[in-house]
């Protein structure tokens, strides 16, 4: 197992995919990091200000840095991100494995029928077992 993620973690990605469909849904992970693992137990969505957002997505810069400043207040760390592909499945896009930035954040995406947790790191993206608590 690679980590843990609340049941209230996996209904609010749910809630902001549903609430945003046709467009991409997003949002920042906030948790614990356990060495190889991670716990997930906050979500924090954010406005998809791609401007394409059917077919693509980007956090709002704001909400990522207060994220991130909060995070070193002492805040839970920004373990990684969440997005939909609301026509699509759970899994990395072409679009996202260009833009993977290799440091070993966690991905949510959730797809047409379920939400599969991916890590992002030096070989890409490979799929990952989040369980449920």
């Amino acid at each position: 197992m690679d980590g843990e993620v609340t049941s209230s973690v996996m209904a609010a990605m749910r809630d902001a995919a549903a609430r945003a469909h046709p467009a991409e849904a997003c949002g920042i992970f906030l948790g614990q990091s356990l060495g190889e693992g991670a716990r997930i137990t906050g979500f924090l969505e954010t406005l998809n200000v791609h401007p394409s957002p059917r077919t693509h997505f980007e956090i709002d810069p704001a909400a990522l840095i207060s994220a991130h400043k909060a995070a070193r207040a002492g805040d839970p760390q920004v373990l990684g991100y969440f997005h939909s592909h609301p026509t699509g499945e759970a899994s990395p896009s072409a679009t996202d494995q260009a833009q993977s930035a290799g440091d070993g954040s966690i991905w949510a995406i959730a797809g047409r029928a379920d939400i599969a947790f991916w890590r992002d790191d030096l070989r890409g993206f490979h799929r990952i077992t989040i369980a449920q608590i």
